[in-house]
């Protein structure tokens, strides 16, 4: 089996030299999709200017934000600073939604940094009256860190957000229900739980531990990102959230995982990301997919015919 993997391009600056030659989007500019009308950004999400020509006079029904939140990310950066860059891009993204709106930001609490930044965030939302708070999930990495004088971090969270009335669509897990019990009484008869179930499956809550951690053997695995969401946990906060023909806003697109999303459940895509070579790595997995049915490049990488060509003339 071919492994041609990408280090972390966050990382490897000698790389990303490599690498920057082949996107097509440079600071500023943006594509559209030519077949379904999504919209790649590379651009700030905290320049207002930038999220309206992304935009183009639209608005969003969802938001789904992933920001860089690991705080090691930002050595010279306050946890202070951090919150004051949070507050511009919510706004942005504020005036990017409709006024009946959904907003997702996955989030991290670091336990060896006093739970940072999630505590920080939640206290920053406040200033937003337009967001009311409605839950915050959790979902459940397969691999984890720690010691042994602690509890191991397994678990990535999500805040969830609405503004005005928005659709929320109630989804299923793939896991079967197997308890009988929960008994009471509907319209004078005792009914068990399997009776009233609307699914043979588990309605999801906001713990998640069947949606599976993305690593190098799987499909859907976009060698050089380091923080990439699963598909699926994507697309649940996508069908909850919207309905088709909908626009979705993610400012932080990374591996372009919402854009792939969007295009699966026939939504429109606002993506954007401040990095051209991420730009480009979702603007090829769209391609990938629509092209290949592909989710991802697995022992592969988004690069690897230019990557292989450079080799040969080097040689």
């Amino acid at each position: 089996m071919k492994n041609h993997a990408l280090p972390r391009l966050d990382k490897d600056d000698k790389m990303r030299q490599r690498l920057l030659p082949f996107c097509r989007l440079g600071p500023g500019e943006i594509w559209s999709d030519p077949d379904r009308g999504h919209r790649v950004g590379c651009v700030d999400a905290t320049n207002s200017q930038h999220i309206l020509q992304l935009m183009d006079g639209q608005v969003a029904k969802l938001a789904i934000q992933d920001p860089p939140y690991n705080l090691v990310a930002f050595a010279t950066q306050t946890i202070a600073d951090f919150i004051a860059w949070c507050r511009d891009w919510i706004r942005t993204t504020n005036a990017a939604l409709d006024a009946n709106s959904s907003l997702y930001v996955w989030l991290g609490a670091d336990q060896n940094e006093g739970f940072q930044p999630l505590p920080d965030f939640m206290l920053m939302m406040r200033e937003f009256k337009e967001f009311q708070s409605r839950s915050l999930l959790t979902m459940r990495n397969q691999r984890g860190y720690g010691t042994q004088k602690n509890w191991m971090a397994i678990r990535q969270e999500c805040l969830y957000y609405t503004k005005g009335d928005p659709s929320f669509d109630v989804q299923y897990t793939d896991i079967p229900k197997v308890l009988r019990g929960y008994y009471k009484e509907q319209n004078g008869k005792k009914t068990e739980n399997m009776e009233r179930s609307k699914s043979k499956n588990i309605r999801s809550g906001n713990v998640w531990v069947d949606v599976q951690q993305v690593f190098y053997r799987m499909e859907e695995n976009v060698n050089g990102c380091y923080a990439q969401k699963p598909l699926k946990a994507i697309e649940r906060l996508v069908l909850a959230s919207s309905n088709k023909g909908d626009g979705v806003i993610d400012f932080f697109g990374h591996s372009g995982t919402t854009l792939l999303a969007c295009d699966r459940l026939d939504r429109r895509c606002f993506i954007a990301d401040i990095d051209p070579i991420y730009c480009e790595i979702a603007i090829r997995r769209l391609e990938r997919w629509r092209k290949f049915g592909k989710l991802g490049w697995q022992n592969s990488n988004p690069f690897e015919k230019e990557l292989q060509l450079g080799m040969r003339c080097e040689v």
